[in-house]
């Protein structure tokens, strides 16, 4: 069998994926989901032309010639607070109290900073000749009332949030929270703590990949661990399909005698398994599964090869979910530059993902590489991605990075997520 590429293999995934439908939510609940349809604002930002200054409202014409030597002295009518909602006038001659973010009085033009005066509060000196327009924020200059302020397919942080509700926009038109079922496979898995008989090991991978899902902002069905046998697997993938937007089998996809998973989902014509340019992570498989055609990934039971696979294939396909724009090449998209304190070797003809510390610009390798050495997860917090035509990785060389999800942030220079 040809080895198959990266982008190859997400384009046959994203191809099964639609955007979750759409539903109306108060945008106080909104945090993280993906907008459907654009958000215009109903009001103008600023909604009224207010003082960007502590200082005095003025008429600028009334301030000519003003300076440090030759101040100009005007009478104080009164003080405008932040929150004043009063109609307010200012007379030729005259001046204004002000503090940040009051609304300016009809007839003023200009703010002269309270640093630019003696502080008076009947009679001041002002020591500015303020141009028109000094130190106001005028009304819309920021967003006109109708504009569009966020797109489709806009994830809704906490920033954009507030946007919204300063845009006086109550509810929001969101793609529904995508759900992920992961089902896992073995004879040989037992739960954490079990007294472990030779030739049995923990399920680690169906715990990562359920806490991947949740990391990546979406809910999560994980299903009781399922044996190597056909019935049980086949019940427990309708139950997954009916219930879930995407499915996750690990495990069961290698080319062995009692792979269950490639063995029932071959026979049902509508996945196709492949093995990908890439280290580790090499046998994956895609399709289709129940009445719904549910979305499916079957990834390998190794644990970095799952853990791998969960960042290039299952994240652009949660993207997706949830309406963001995705395409081939998505799996790279949130890449960060990262410089080798240590060389090491690759692999030529495959993409490499190496896992790696990354911490202000600067990688350092794990110790352990192999697929099956779930040791080198635990400080790793990126993906170094080492092209096919690279066999060694020298110090000094910088490569492109995936932060893996879930991680705390130790590069200086990371984005926001995995930025799919």
């Amino acid at each position: 069998m040809s080895l198959t590429s990266i982008e190859d293999h997400l384009s046959a995934i994203l191809a099964t994926i639609e955007p979750t439908p759409p539903s109306a939510v108060a945008v106080g609940e909104a945090l993280g989901l993906t907008l459907a349809e654009p958000v215009n604002s109903a009001v103008d930002l600023p909604g009224f032309t207010n003082s960007a200054m502590d200082g005095y409202a003025v008429r600028a014409a009334d301030c000519a010639g003003a300076s440090a030597s030759t101040p100009v002295s005007l009478r104080v009518v009164g003080d405008i607070a932040a929150g004043d909602t009063r109609s307010l006038t200012l007379e030729p001659g005259t001046t204004w109290r002000i503090m940040t973010g009051a609304p300016l009085p009809d007839g003023a033009d200009a703010v002269v900073p309270v640093e630019e005066s003696d502080g008076g509060t009947s009679q001041v000196e002002l020591r500015l000749a303020p141009e028109t327009g000094r130190h106001l924020r005028r009304r819309g200059e920021d967003v006109a009332a109708g504009t569009e302020i966020l797109s489709a397919g806009t994830v809704l942080t906490p920033g954009r949030l507030a946007l919204v509700a300063a845009a006086n926009v109550p509810v929001v038109t969101v793609r529904r929270r995508p759900c992920v079922a992961v089902i896992s496979t073995g004879d040989e898995l037992r739960e954490p703590g079990t007294d472990l008989e030779h030739g049995q090991i923990v399920d680690s991978n169906s715990l990562m990949l359920a806490a991947l899902v949740e990391a990546s902002g979406v809910d999560v069905i994980k299903l009781p661990r399922v044996r190597d046998e056909a019935q049980a697997f086949s019940r427990a993938l309708a139950e997954a399909a009916a219930a879930a937007d995407l499915v996750l089998t690990t495990g069961g996809v290698s080319m062995g005698a009692y792979d269950t998973v490639k063995e029932v989902l071959s026979a049902r014509g509508s996945v196709s398994f492949r093995k990908v340019a890439m280290r580790p992570g090499m046998p994956q498989g895609q399709g289709v599964v129940g009445p719904r055609d549910t979305p499916l990934i079957t990834l390998p039971g190794n644990p970095l090869s799952a853990m791998v696979s969960f960042h290039v294939f299952v994240l652009p396909a949660i993207a997706g979910l949830q309406g963001r724009s995705v395409a081939a090449d998505s799996w790279q998209a949130a890449a960060v530059p990262g410089r080798a304190v240590r060389g090491w070797r690759s692999v030529q003809g495959k993409t490499e993902l190496t896992r790696v510390t990354l911490r202000n610009g600067a990688m350092t390798p794990a110790t352990g590489q192999g697929s099956h050495m779930v040791g080198a997860l635990a400080d790793a917090n990126a993906l170094a991605i080492v092209p096919p035509d690279v066999v060694e990785v020298a110090e000094g060389d910088v490569l492109s990075c995936l932060r893996l999800v879930g991680t705390v942030p130790a590069n200086s220079a990371h984005r926001e997520g995995n930025g799919l």
